[in-house]
């Protein structure tokens, strides 16, 4: 786990810096350019993201990150997502995260040490590859239902939830939808919640640390659109939609459920 849980938790305090500098709406989600995702990058993510990768500026390091996209030629892989659920932050709502996950190759099978903070209720979520998953430092030990009694759905649209939600609400009939994923996911690792999806498709930047929480602690995660979430690469593609849940039987009733 070392040094990555120290760099980790050094960002984590530059990042809070950055919320302290920037305490207004208006400050947070000032738009600054493009990012290499393709979404409109605002002056919160920017900062953030430039604190961060501060502390993994390494000529062994190949960098995936959420606005700058992929730099260097390392033999190790470091996925960030600065802020994940960007909005939730730029409104102060206390529900994002810093995501970094570290990789020896050059997919999701390859990350050995994930990290999420989640900045509003101050939890560090880890995991290392072989070795567990913790949450403070603490072994994780709630386990998510065999049946679906609590849903977390990610998403950004209106439309689309109204379009999925009627084909998953014969699974179950408790939904939230948080708006930061690596959060939601690592919630399922830890049985707060039951099951997860992200109704569109993931990026590894958005999946790669909370990926290995979720395998490591015995569950399943699983790509709604085919393939192995195993082999997805770590670049800025977005190849499926993702679920989650306690069962691999129960993960691909949900991946039916969307496909239908």
């Amino acid at each position: 786990m070392e040094p990555w849980l120290e760099l980790c938790r050094a960002a984590v305090a530059d990042v809070e810096a950055v919320l302290v500098a920037m305490p207004s709406r208006d400050e947070r989600e000032r738009p600054v350019g493009e990012g290499k995702g393709g979404d409109i990058t605002a002056a919160l993510d920017a900062a953030a993201e430039a604190a961060v990768l501060a502390h993994f500026d390494r000529p062994d390091l190949r960098i995936v990150s959420e606005e700058v996209g992929i730099h260097g030629d390392g033999p190790i892989t470091i996925v960030v997502d600065p802020i994940d659920g960007s909005q939730n932050a730029e409104r102060a709502i206390p529900y994002f995260a810093l995501s970094v996950a570290v990789a020896e190759g050059p997919t999701m099978d390859d990350v050995v040490f994930g990290f999420v903070h989640d900045f509003g209720a101050g939890e560090e979520w880890t995991a290392v590859r072989g070795g567990g998953a913790f949450l403070n430092g603490q072994p994780v030990s709630g386990e998510p239902k065999e049946q679906i009694e609590f849903l977390s759905i990610e998403a950004t649209r209106a439309a689309l939830v109204l379009e999925q939600l009627r084909k998953l609400e014969p699974l179950t009939d408790c939904v939230r939808i948080m708006g930061a994923q690596a959060i939601t996911f690592c919630h399922v690792g830890a049985g707060r919640t039951d099951a997860a999806v992200c109704l569109k498709p993931s990026r590894s930047v958005d999946l790669a640390a909370c990926q290995l929480f979720v395998r490591e602690r015995g569950f399943c995660i699983h790509a709604v659109d085919g393939g192995d979430v195993r082999e997805h690469p770590l670049d800025l593609s977005a190849p499926s939609r993702i679920c989650a849940a306690r069962t691999r039987e129960l993960a691909e009733r949900i991946a039916v459920a969307l496909r239908s």
